[in-house]
């Protein structure tokens, strides 16, 4: 049903669909409220020097603990002391893969993570998203009540928001379950959801709108369990405390379903 690499644990294939792996994520391309031009948070240039754009996965065990497979990883950037303890509990469920993933911080985090979930990606093209959340435009945790809960569908173009400077954008949140292409996720109880033809890398490193250019290969796919608030620190006050990411013990799950 399922195939993991041996060494390091990650899911590579789920019934016929290709998978780049899950894999925990806590980078996302920072916003102009996130640089804080002429606010007083500088949230970008904070996680880019303590590596966040550059985190490295290190596999410290891949064990079968009854009917469960068992993946226990560090998450950190190579120059910085402060990392993330993951452990990947992976569990068949009738016809469904079942992920429970525990995130725990290692060292003493002084300020909020960008995102906190996992990303992947699916063979390219995805034709259609359909997902059960709030909707039909993106949404962040103080950004929120704009959208209502409904089912919505869109092409992955119609699901980016083309600002002048690339940037994050596209999410869509309190999600119960999404389909993209021949994926079904379901979340326990639900997730935050980005779908981009193009990775969390190439639109930090994109100047104009121009110069984001498809992968022809993967669709990549970013299911969080939260992210940082957007604050307004371009121009005034940062993110609110209760919308701030603060690095904590963490459990999130996820169901896989090959359609």
């Amino acid at each position: 049903m399922a195939d993991f690499d041996p060494q390091t644990g990650v899911l590579t294939r789920i019934g016929s669909l290709a998978l780049i792996g899950p894999r925990l994520d806590v980078w996302r391309a920072p916003t102009d409220n996130d640089e804080g031009y002429h606010g007083p948070d500088q949230l970008g240039p904070l996680w880019r020097a303590h590596g966040l754009d550059r985190m490295r996965h290190r596999t410290i065990a891949v064990e079968q603990e009854g009917e469960t497979l068992v993946v226990r990883t560090r998450v950190a950037a190579a120059a910085s002391d402060l990392g993330l303890m993951a452990t990947y509990a992976w569990t068949v469920e009738d016809d469904a893969l079942a992920l429970a993933l525990e995130v725990v911080p290692d060292g003493e985090w002084s300020f909020p993570l960008p995102r906190l979930g996992l990303r992947f990606a699916v063979p390219a093209p995805v034709e259609r998203v359909e997902w059960f959340g709030r909707g039909p435009g993106e949404a962040y945790p103080d950004s929120q009540l704009a959208a209502r809960v409904g089912r919505f569908s869109s092409s992955v173009e119609g699901l980016q928001t083309p600002y002048l400077m690339p940037q994050e954008n596209g999410a869509r949140t309190e999600v119960r379950w999404a389909e993209v292409g021949a994926l079904r996720l379901e979340g326990r109880p639900h997730f935050e959801l980005t779908v981009r033809p193009w990775t969390s890398e190439a639109l930090a490193a994109a100047k104009h709108p121009p110069d984001l250019v498809p992968d022809p290969e993967w669709v990549w796919v970013n299911a969080d369990l939260a992210q940082q608030g957007l604050g307004s620190a371009s121009c005034g006050p940062g993110v609110l405390p209760q919308y701030r990411l603060t690095p904590g013990p963490s459990v999130f799950g996820l169901v896989f379903r090959a359609g």
